[in-house]
């Protein structure tokens, strides 16, 4: 059998490393970048067919609102790329580091002081 070009024997020792999934030069352009925006995005965040993760539209839409408000809160936001520190594993991609730099904070309106009514004293 044939892997992606390679050839797999019967008894053959394989190891799946998920920390490259979704990180395939051959199939994404720029596949180091994290692009929320990029087109043809089928990636195996989510798995697929029947193991399809169930609360993917739900975490799809958790992210889009964490990222939607720390964007919009904190607009200064800066990332020092040099510093960002990878966790040494093979089978999982994780930072364990990334130095951030905030040079200012827009806190919302309190939600009651928002919503009152301007026609009461």
């Amino acid at each position: 059998m044939d892997i992606g070009g390679y050839r797999v024997e019967p008894g053959d020792f394989l190891t799946p490393v998920i920390g490259a999934a979704n990180r395939d030069p051959k199939r994404f352009a720029r596949a180091d970048e994290l692009d929320i925006a990029r087109d043809d995005n089928r990636h195996l965040g989510f798995a697929h067919g029947p193991h399809y993760c169930l609360g993917a539209a739900l975490a799809r839409s958790q992210a889009q609102i964490a990222i939607e408000t720390v964007l919009d809160r904190l607009p200064d936001l800066t990332v020092d790329e040099s510093a960002v520190a990878w966790c040494p594993q093979l089978n999982l991609r994780a930072m364990e580091q990334l130095p951030v730099t905030v040079m200012e904070v827009q806190c919302p309106t309190p939600f009651a002081q928002s919503y009152r009514s301007t026609d009461t004293p």
